[in-house]
């Protein structure tokens, strides 16, 4: 463990005590898969580590396909909650919940009703550990800018329990893979991708081994997302592309806002 408060802390295939001090971890997501992409080797050092780790997803994802005659609403909503639940077990993580709204509306939500959703499953699991998107959405996607919304005002509405973490990216990461990124559509258009020095976040998880092992089962289990665009960059890459995850420290900010 690094000795100044401010070093990011490391969490590798070989470092499962770190995961222990996240304690009861919560993820609170928009759709299927955003889990698996920025949290999944969290979640799997956290289990290792025999922590409890509790998973919301906002929507089912019914709208995300290009191929909207073959992936009807009804359909891909079938599927995407079996993908998540098959990711999930991947990961040993069996709790999961479903907040229940339809894909691409959650701006139209009112706040204080998502974020009343989002306080109840504070007060009923009590983390240690809520990891959720920045106010950027990370891609820019609005359901996702939505709920990080909706998180920082529970997490307030709650009195500040332990720690809040948003989804975060390094210049390192945008100079090795900005380009692919953007030529593969993960930017939305307008976004802001985030980008924290990587000694500034409060968690930084780096996938090897069998931990990038059951970050890549999580991934390619959400296969309506996932399998074309690997198959298009190659396994290797993909793995290496998605194969670390970085968190900064939200709720510090909130809580100074707020005093």
């Amino acid at each position: 463990m690094p000795g100044r408060a401010t070093a990011a802390r490391q969490i590798d295939h070989r470092n499962a005590r770190v995961a222990g001090d996240v304690g009861t971890l919560l993820g609170i997501w928009a759709h299927p898969d955003d889990e698996a992409y920025l949290s999944a080797g969290l979640m799997a050092a956290a289990r290792t580590a025999g922590n409890r780790v509790v998973v919301a997803t906002a929507t089912a994802g019914e709208r995300g396909t290009s191929d909207p005659q073959r992936w009807p609403p009804n359909r891909l909503a079938a599927t995407r909650r079996r993908e998540l639940t098959a990711s999930l077990a991947a990961l040993d993580v069996g709790e999961h919940h479903w907040l229940g709204y339809a894909d691409g509306t959650l701006p139209d939500v009112p706040p204080a009703l998502g974020a009343a959703a989002v306080e109840g499953l504070i007060r009923r699991y009590r983390p240690d550990t809520i990891v959720t998107f920045g106010p950027d959405g990370f891609t820019g996607h609005a359901d996702h800018r939505a709920v990080s919304g909706w998180v920082d005002r529970a997490w307030t509405a709650a009195g500040h329990p332990g720690r809040l973490w948003h989804v975060s990216l390094t210049p390192e990461f945008h100079r090795r893979w900005g380009a692919l990124s953007s030529e593969m559509g993960v930017w939305m258009p307008g976004g802001v991708p985030p980008s924290e020095p990587a000694g500034s976040m409060a968690c930084t998880v780096r996938c090897t081994g069998d931990l990038l092992d059951r970050k890549y089962a999580a991934l390619t289990a959400h296969a309506t997302q996932t399998a074309a665009l690997i198959e298009h960059v190659g396994p290797a890459v993909y793995r290496r592309w998605w194969g670390t995850e970085h968190f900064v420290d939200a709720g510090s900010r909130l809580a100074r806002a707020a005093a």
